[in-house]
């Protein structure tokens, strides 16, 4: 089977709100996910961040992790991993060979069909299931309440933070998707929340979590005290612990690691041997792609895929934090789905930089370049503006501006065209 090929016959998308799907597929195989003992992570931002630093923390542990994220990167694999090391294409053939006869029942029964994140959901369940992980940390695809990953009935909730995405699916406001967020809080079970600037977005997760009989642990940037950085590390305070160090880049990696110090106290009390040891290597080697990634020297290229408001301030607050006085150019992919208007007005307060608009790799689903050009030009007077296909933009950059600081920002889904690119650069 060409595992690859099979997957991409399956919607991409998301579809009616339903788990009548998830709850077909755990009704098939006796119920895998209630062996599992899940931290179950939503959040608009920092999701992904946070599900690296847990993993990695519970494996200098000692315990065996698996971990379902999305997106992918570059292959399908990097969505399922135990210990950090991605599932093999013979590993989900057999997998898909078990539940392909049940998709093909399902289908054959339903006018709505099995979809892609549904198939990888379930295949990631019965993974870790069979493979006996100690511990499962699990990302919601979109949302919460409705997303596939919500069929478990997790240890450990976590709810990072509350912004405006996909709101086509989740709500116009900030509490209806907090409401969305907050489907992941199971009853009787316990709550790690960083604390929100909005009041209403705040009472709501308490509310639920007072509904539902949670124990609610709430991270709250005060709590984070004595801030250094340097091009290598963060370091900081978290109320007892002193001197956390970690290795990913921007401040927003603060609260991230305070949520994951938070969730190694919750596993503590529920008598969970995880030294500090553990806490601290974990975080200071953990490893998160595609999220302000250095991917090339000569010039200096940094890779963000942040793609909606709070993200794209966070990576502009980034970008001032270690390349202040750096001359910059952008090169900006925006998938049709994402507010462009919004991001590139972001990105062109910054009137001292280059800026190259590309249709990414894919122009049936990215943002026109000629269109990004025009808007781009509503929102500045800077003359440096510039439409490139994305390939030719890496060279053009790397003959024009070798003194420059070069950011791919807008999408994770050019990650893997970039990163060959690259690759097959350096072995010319």
């Amino acid at each position: 089977m060409n595992v690859e090929q099979y997957l991409s016959n399956f919607f991409k998308g998301t579809k009616n709100p339903t788990l009548k799907a998830m709850e077909y597929f755990m009704d098939e195989f006796r119920h895998p996910e209630r062996n599992l003992k899940v931290i179950h992570i939503a959040g608009t931002n920092g999701k992904g961040s946070c599900t690296e630093m847990i993993t990695n923390i519970l494996i200098n542990a000692g315990y065996k992790v698996g971990k379902f994220i999305s997106p992918h990167l570059i292959n399908y694999n990097e969505r399922i991993s135990i210990q950090n090391k991605n599932i093999t294409n013979k590993e989900m053939e057999k997998i898909i060979e078990t539940i392909k006869p049940k998709i093909e029942k399902y289908n054959s029964e339903n006018d709505s069909k099995i979809t892609l994140f549904e198939l990888e959901t379930t295949m990631a369940i019965l993974y870790f299931y069979e493979n006996n992980c100690d511990f499962v940390v699990l990302e919601t695809g979109l949302g919460g309440l409705y997303d596939c990953t919500n069929i478990v009935n997790p240890i450990v909730s976590i709810i990072t933070s509350i912004g405006y995405d996909h709101m086509h699916i989740l709500g116009n406001t900030l509490v209806e998707i907090a409401e969305q967020k907050a489907g992941i809080i199971k009853e009787n079970s316990e709550t790690i929340f960083a604390l929100s600037d909005e009041k209403d977005v705040n009472d709501k997760i308490k509310e639920t979590c007072i509904n539902r009989n949670n124990k609610l642990h709430i991270v709250k940037k005060r709590d984070i005290k004595n801030y250094s950085y340097n091009q290598e590390f963060q370091k900081f305070d978290y109320k007892n612990y002193k001197d956390i160090v970690i290795n990913l880049k921007g401040e927003k990696q603060l609260l991230n690691s305070s949520i994951a110090i938070e969730c190694v106290e919750t596993l503590r009390e529920k008598l969970y041997k995880i030294s500090d040891e553990a806490l601290r290597i974990g975080l200071k080697t953990v490893v998160h792609k595609g999220r302000f990634e250095t991917i090339g020297e000569n010039p200096l290229m940094i890779f963000d895929g942040a793609h909606n408001k709070p993200a794209i301030k966070n990576f502009i607050k980034s970008c001032d934090m270690y390349y202040k006085n750096q001359n910059k150019v952008y090169i900006i992919s925006i998938l049709k789905t994402k507010d462009y208007n919004m991001i590139l007005k972001e990105l062109l307060k910054d009137e001292r930089s280059v800026f190259i608009f590309t249709d990414g790799n894919n122009k049936e689903i990215y943002v026109a370049k000629e269109e990004l050009l025009e808007t781009a030009k509503e929102y500045t007077n800077n003359k440096n503006l510039y439409i490139q296909d994305l390939e030719n933009a890496i060279g053009f950059v790397k003959e024009k501006y070798i003194n420059y600081v070069i950011f791919f920002v807008g999408s994770f889904y050019i990650y893997g065209t970039v990163t060959k690119k690259l690759k097959e650069d350096k072995n010319d």
